[in-house]
């Protein structure tokens, strides 16, 4: 595995100049802009991203202020309450994307948020808290508890409310396999620490965050 010192090179040759590189690498949220965000807000981050999956992302935007009416602005303690019979009458409505299992997952959602700031405080605590060292270890998480939060969704989902994440996008997973530090797409607990460990290195050596990192490394991609 090459050192930090390589990817900088190699992506200040890719962009022409130092502040072309930094213009394009995004910035995560401190922990108290995390901490600060709104329970209604995460959830109502979460549900977008799952809406977004395999969709594009443009058509769930549009749709998204009627969704921020029928859920009652995704305050977590009212959407908890909507029954089955309810969300079976929002199928009808033509202003949302009607997919019963998506719809479904948004009181889970609320009552996983109402669980964790019983113990936590709310749930930007436990966002803001965990740290980026074992940020799998937050995607593990938000997968377990949460609802069709597996898979991409939970780092995606973090990358949205900025916090500091890598996301294991196809570029990526080819730039860390012509690194050698992992041989396929990282799904297996092996793979992940393997991943992980190799973030912490490189960000111990460059001192930037693993968003950032994770940009870096997918444009050493040939496209």
């Amino acid at each position: 595995m090459r050192d930090y010192k390589w990817l900088h090179e190699f992506c200040l040759n890719r962009f022409g100049s130092a502040k072309a590189l930094e213009a394009m690498l995004p910035q995560p949220r401190s922990d108290a802009e995390l901490r600060a965000l709104s329970d209604d807000r995460y959830l109502s981050l979460i549900s977008l991203r799952i809406f977004r999956a395999g969709l594009k992302h443009s058509l769930v935007d549009a749709k998204w202020p009627a969704f921020e009416e029928v859920f009652f602005g995704f305050d977590p303690e009212k959407v908890v309450l909507m029954g089955a019979e309810r969300l079976e009458n929002l199928m009808q409505d033509a202003r949302l994307i009607r997919h019963l299992g998506k719809l479904k997952s948004v009181p889970r959602n609320a009552q996983f948020i109402l669980d964790v700031r019983r113990e936590k405080g709310s749930f930007g605590a436990l966002i803001a808290d965990w740290p980026v060292s074992d940020i799998v270890g937050l995607w593990k998480y938000l997968a377990k508890h949460g609802s069709q939060l597996g898979g991409l969704s939970a780092p995606r989902f973090l990358r949205m409310v900025g916090k500091d994440t890598f996301v294991p996008t196809d570029d990526m997973v080819a730039a860390l396999k012509a690194q050698g530090v992992i041989d396929k797409a990282p799904t297996s607990l092996k793979d992940l620490a393997a991943v992980q460990a190799a973030f912490n290195q490189w960000q111990a050596e460059s001192g930037r965050p693993l968003c950032q990192l994770s940009v870096m490394l997918a444009h050493t991609v040939n496209h």
